[in-house]
């Protein structure tokens, strides 16, 4: 979900088509002259996938629509790894949220939204330059804990709190509602930047919209639209507590966001008397930016 920081060092990099020149330390020696695929020899985990399709999201933000042939399927929240090599076999790995709603197994097709990092070596990349038919290796699904499943969770109210890029895993969780069918309370609080930098504008707003219990709420934190909320600060306490479930509900919470925002966030609630047992975080670091 981050970018590492920049150095003096620069190496080219590619997917199948086209290249670019990454700056930094951060990745693995390959050895020379590496082709996507040539580590498949040993059971890795990784395979190569195809990007088939792009959506833009915002100014800074893209989604890439993946297909993995052998995608085992994965659960709303989870997470996957993408490794991309330089001809002389330097690979630079990511993390980053899965976008789409759940598929099963076979199903053949993934979303992840990257949001472009200032000086990041990955990011800038795949937002602006990997082009529709490149290759590029992917490793996951991974991760368990933060995760929501229709089938097991229906029932529990669900409070989603996301800052920024954060609102990717939890929009996988919006998606798989709406694709069951499901009619879990759902209420997210969305904080971000600034409009400009909003992510799923359409769809969220055309999702409020049903009237099938889902709510949204989005504050900016540095400049505001006419029809924002309130002015541009961070998110509070009283913010949580008028557009989140009171703790008696027991609801399922959800936070994630750089770890500044959710350490603030988690704190807020467990104040307000939420169970912590029931409140799951993931967060990203500043590597990047």
């Amino acid at each position: 979900m981050t970018d590492a920081p920049g150095s003096a060092t620069t190496r080219g990099i590619s997917g199948a088509t086209g290249a670019v020149e990454l700056s930094g330390e951060t990745g693995t020696a390959g050895p020379q002259g590496a082709r996507l695929g040539e580590r498949y020899a040993v059971p890795s985990g990784w395979q190569v996938a195809t990007l088939v399709g792009r959506r833009t999201e915002s100014p800074s933000a893209e989604t890439l629509v993946l297909d993995v042939a052998a995608w085992p399927g994965h659960q709303a929240g989870q997470h996957l790894d993408l490794r991309l090599t330089a001809p002389d076999g330097y690979t630079a790995e990511r993390s980053y949220s899965i976008a789409s709603g759940p598929t099963p197994s076979g199903a053949g097709r993934v979303e992840v939204t990257v949001q472009r990092v200032r000086d990041g070596e990955v990011s800038p990349y795949l937002v602006d330059d990997f082009p529709v038919g490149a290759a590029i290796e992917v490793r996951g699904p991974i991760g368990g804990w933060f995760v929501w499943d229709p089938a097991r969770h229906a029932g529990t109210p669900v409070l989603l709190l996301a800052g920024g890029s954060g609102l990717v895993p939890v929009m996988s969780m919006v998606r798989a509602r709406r694709a069951a069918g499901d009619r879990t309370p759902f209420r997210l609080i969305y904080s971000v930047r600034t409009p400009d930098d909003r992510i799923y504008t359409d769809e969220l707003d055309a999702l409020a919209a049903r009237g099938d219990g889902f709510e949204a709420s989005t504050i900016y934190t540095r400049a505001v639209s006419l029809t924002a909320l309130r002015g541009p600060r961070r998110l509070t306490s009283s913010e949580v507590a008028s557009w989140g479930w009171p703790p008696e509900l027991e609801p399922r919470v959800y936070v994630c966001g750089p770890t500044g925002f959710v350490e603030a966030v988690a704190r807020m609630l467990v104040a307000q008397g939420h169970d912590p047992a029931r409140i799951r975080t993931e967060r990203f670091g500043p590597a990047g930016d």
